[in-house]
């Protein structure tokens, strides 16, 4: 198993190849299910802001709290630094770090498991808050940390 850094290189690298594409996944196979999520984020970040609309369009009932410092929140939950991105959220005792599609999150929260953390590293272009229109839509995984800091590929998205 490769370790997390190197896993998240790869997800840096990756990210390099823009792809254009219709609809990505994550604007369909919407579900009923809904849960309360806590969103960390800078008040400056529009990114951050597209993503909690993403949520709230998958019925996630989003409590936006804006900060001056976002790393004290990834400190807390345990995010480490190669998984960082612009925001951090919890929910049902979960981490989520970055722009992390809803359907992940609720595939997560269904499955749960010993994750303790989903992430999609960076700002991926094309991911949910940073799909807008005219973005190149590049490769990305989100990224599953369990609770002995076990990493592994939760998604792969790419060709969408």
């Amino acid at each position: 198993m490769k370790t997390s850094s190197q896993i998240l290189a790869i997800a840096f690298c990756l990210a390099a190849f823009p792809l254009w594409a219709a609809n990505p996944a994550w604007l369909e196979g919407r579900t009923d299910d809904r849960y309360e999520i806590t969103v960390y984020r800078s008040a400056s970040c529009g990114c951050c802001k597209g993503w909690i609309s993403h949520l709230k369009d998958h019925n996630f009932d989003v409590k936006d709290i804006t900060v001056d410092d976002v790393n004290k929140y990834k400190l807390q939950y345990g995010v480490p630094g190669e998984a960082a991105s612009c925001h951090t959220a919890h929910v049902n005792g979960v981490t989520i770090e970055g722009h992390v599609p809803a359907q992940d999150i609720k595939r997560l929260l269904v499955e749960k498991g010993d994750i303790r953390l989903l992430a999609a590293p960076g700002m991926p272009s094309g991911s949910p808050g940073m799909d807008m229109p005219g973005a190149a839509k590049n490769d990305f995984h989100v990224y599953s940390v369990d609770k002995d800091n076990r990493v592994d590929i939760f998604h792969s998205y790419s060709n969408y």
